[in-house]
């Protein structure tokens, strides 16, 4: 905890001091903007400044919508992230031309969404080993859900109309990454509604293992 706010903290006068020394060289919005994006250690400031934000938004996501996570649920996170950024870097070497401050938010964008869906798949999983639910594990469940599969269209839809208009590009990529995550957002609530009707029933369900097979 202490580690993380003295990081913010530091990023925060790394990135007030750099705009700060814009704004004196040039005295005006326009100039200083320009000059931030053609100053590369300005731009590495401003890139550190965006991780840091980046990660305390997920921290405030992680408690609003999971809380405290379990020690299995980390150690699989680690796991598939690493798996994750060598897949999808050597997916986007294809198109390579295409690297700039964009595609680096857009990378780190889809990153931080694919964790919220592996911690979501992870945490419906637990509900077949747990046998109390509360309502608010209910509540958070769904409405993570219903983020991510709103999200997950609103991109897959940019995708498909980038391409239609402008051509084959990096999108192409980014449109199929999303459509996956979809795909897995309807796999994981159908195995939530399923771990639901059997917690519901008095007698075990022995049916659930043929529907957990078609899903």
């Amino acid at each position: 905890m202490v580690r993380a706010a003295l990081v913010t903290a530091t990023s925060l006068a790394l990135t007030g001091a750099v705009v700060a020394h814009a704004y004196l060289l040039k005295h005006q919005f326009y100039p200083t903007v320009v000059y931030l994006t053609k100053s590369s250690p300005s731009m590495a400031v401003l890139y550190i400044q965006a991780f840091v934000l980046v990660f305390l938004l997920g921290k405030f996501m992680r408690k609003v919508f999971f809380g405290q996570l379990r020690a299995a649920e980390m150690e699989h996170l680690i796991e598939r992230s690493w798996y994750a950024v060598t897949e999808t870097c050597l997916a986007f070497t294809v198109f390579r031309d295409d690297f700039s401050p964009r595609f680096v938010a857009l990378f780190t964008l889809l990153l931080f969404l694919k964790c919220f869906h592996w911690l979501a798949e992870d945490r419906v999983d637990f509900m077949e080993r747990s046998p109390n639910i509360s309502w608010l594990f209910h509540m958070r469940v769904l409405s993570l859900m219903g983020l991510l599969g709103v999200l997950d269209f609103l991109f897959v839809n940019h995708a498909c109309h980038s391409i239609i208009t402008r051509g084959a590009s990096v999108q192409l990529v980014f449109g199929f990454e999303y459509a996956i995550l979809l795909t897995m957002v309807l796999t994981t609530f159908i195995k939530y509604l399923l771990h639901t009707i059997d917690l519901q029933s008095e007698n075990p369900w022995d049916n659930k293992a043929v529907y957990m097979l078609y899903t």
